[in-house]
């Protein structure tokens, strides 16, 4: 039996770049055929609106591989919007040096990245003033005899493909802050899922070692009182077969009270599942954690706290410093405190203002005297710690945290 053919599959990002790819090379066949023409009259001499006409398809060409190299991205939002007005400007000198509508078609091209680049309505304006401009260009050309009119009316046809792509793109981009949206949800039930089970099992774990203390335990203790009492009234040849049994009961005993230690001293919540519920699948980002050999906390209020706080601090660096890389540093300074370090290579905050995620992330830990602290003179990138006293002796699962740390890179 054959096996199944793989799909050939792009995601809705890869299809728009590659199909205004397309089209922009189909607009420079015109190029391709009066190069070709020239070439074939070699005695003709250089045309120099052919060559300006070439350097702008060319430049345009290049800018729009890099803008789309990865769309949605906010990285270089200001280096982006450059590159957006270069290219306006490359698609109306085409139109200017080739005498022809391929400034329209090069502006429709450039219609897939404005809904990426720039919100909805500004997105509008410079759609319809990008068009706007070819009009005096239409009206410029002698061999078409175009008046302002008609050159306007001109205008409005390719406007409308211009629209019909934006709006195309826009949806596209509007799907891709849903899924991301609904990402993050699905990663905030997955971690929130490995918190409640580890909560389940410890809560498992401590109605055992009730159970043993409180039911066996007592009737071992019942029976070697009883056998107590026993060695002293049965003969000599049934005392040996009693004493016998009071040492097997006081065994029992001791392995019962063993047993209930050994499952009580175990009773913090592992937060490493809940963490690799996080980090995975987070675009265009690469965190790495690191953490104690046992890494748990016995309080599930205070263990929640620290997973929304590594949860927020994953979304600001993927969405609003547009970093690649970020670090997550847990370490028990004290027994009863425990913090978390996070710095990343994004774009910084040199005029930082505290947004509502952050607040939050501060009323969160200040409810339990912990405090969040911003490193506000770190040259490039942002960094933060969080410190989280415990409140109990014994914080992560009663762990010494001596040793190399455990490294987790996603």
């Amino acid at each position: 039996m054959m096996p199944p053919m793989r799909r050939f599959f792009l995601d809705h990002r890869q299809l728009l770049r590659l199909t205004g790819l397309f089209a922009y090379l189909c607009t420079g066949t015109p190029l391709v055929a009066n190069w070709l023409a020239e070439r074939a009259q070699p005695e003709r001499h250089a045309n120099g609106p052919l060559l300006l006409w070439s350097l702008f398809y060319l430049l345009f060409g290049v800018l729009y591989l890099w803008l789309t190299n990865d769309l949605g991205s906010r990285r270089y939002l200001g280096s982006k919007l450059v590159g957006l007005v270069l290219m306006t400007v490359c698609s109306l000198g085409v139109g200017w040096y080739s005498h022809s509508g391929l400034s329209a078609m090069l502006i429709v091209v450039s219609s897939v990245i404005l809904p990426w680049l720039v919100p909805f309505w500004p997105g509008v304006l410079w759609l319809a003033l990008s068009n706007l401009a070819l009009a005096p260009i239409f009206a410029t050309f002698p061999e078409y005899n175009y008046s302002l009119w008609l050159a306007l009316v001109q205008t409005s046809i390719y406007l409308g493909f211009a629209a019909i792509t934006f709006v195309a793109s826009l949806v596209a981009s509007q799907q891709a802050e849903q899924r991301e949206a609904q990402r993050q949800l699905n990663t905030e039930l997955r971690a929130t899922r490995a918190m409640l089970a580890e909560s389940t099992r410890i809560a498992e774990r401590m109605r055992i070692a009730r159970e043993l203390h409180d039911l066996v335990g007592h009737h071992l203790t019942a029976l070697s009182l009883n056998l107590e009492v026993a060695s002293h009234l049965v003969n000599e040849a049934a005392a040996e077969h009693v004493e016998r049994a009071q040492t097997t009961a006081r065994h029992l005993l001791a392995d019962v009270r063993e047993a209930v230690s050994e499952l009580r001293q175990d009773d913090a919540i592992d937060l490493s599942q809940a963490l690799r519920s996080l980090i995975e699948g987070v675009p265009s980002l690469t965190v790495h954690v690191e953490t104690p050999p046992r890494f748990g906390v016995e309080d599930p209020r205070r263990a929640q706290v620290l997973l929304r706080c590594a949860q927020e601090i994953i979304t600001n660096a993927a969405r609003h410093a547009q970093a690649r890389q970020l670090w997550l540093r847990f370490h028990a300074p004290q027994a009863d405190l425990l913090c978390l370090q996070a710095w990343d290579d994004g774009r910084g905050a040199p005029h930082f203002r505290p947004g509502n995620g952050l607040r939050g992330m501060r009323e969160r830990v200040r409810e339990y005297g912990g405090e969040v602290t911003v490193e506000r003179d770190r040259p490039s990138g942002f960094a933060l710690e969080v410190r989280l006293p415990l409140g109990q002796p014994a914080p992560l699962a009663h762990a010494p945290y001596g040793g190399d740390p455990v490294v987790e890179v996603s």
